[in-house]
């Protein structure tokens, strides 16, 4: 049986999936511009993605050829904002 709280956190454990939570803050956001606003190859965002989503940080829908991404719950940002201050 998985433990949800240590997928959640095993998925935000990756600079590069931080950077797509913080893309989300602001509401869905269209796949293409994930890719245009984070310096990566296509293939390795949609790999991070894939890792949000099965981790139950992210969700997606398609609307017609594109796909938007969201986060599952406004309370990630809060998450990642007071892991970041505890860090500082």
């Amino acid at each position: 049986m998985k433990d949800t709280a240590c997928e959640f956190f095993k998925a935000l454990g990756h600079p590069l999936r931080i950077k797509i939570v913080k893309e989300l803050y602001d509401g869905p956001t269209c796949v293409c511009h994930i890719n245009d606003n984070i310096e990566s190859s296509q293939a390795n965002i949609s790999k991070h993605l894939r890792i949000l989503k099965n981790g139950n940080v992210l969700s997606c829908k398609k609307v017609g050829m594109y796909t938007y991404y969201s986060l599952t719950d406004e309370k990630i940002k809060d998450v990642v904002k007071i892991v970041e201050e505890m860090m500082k």
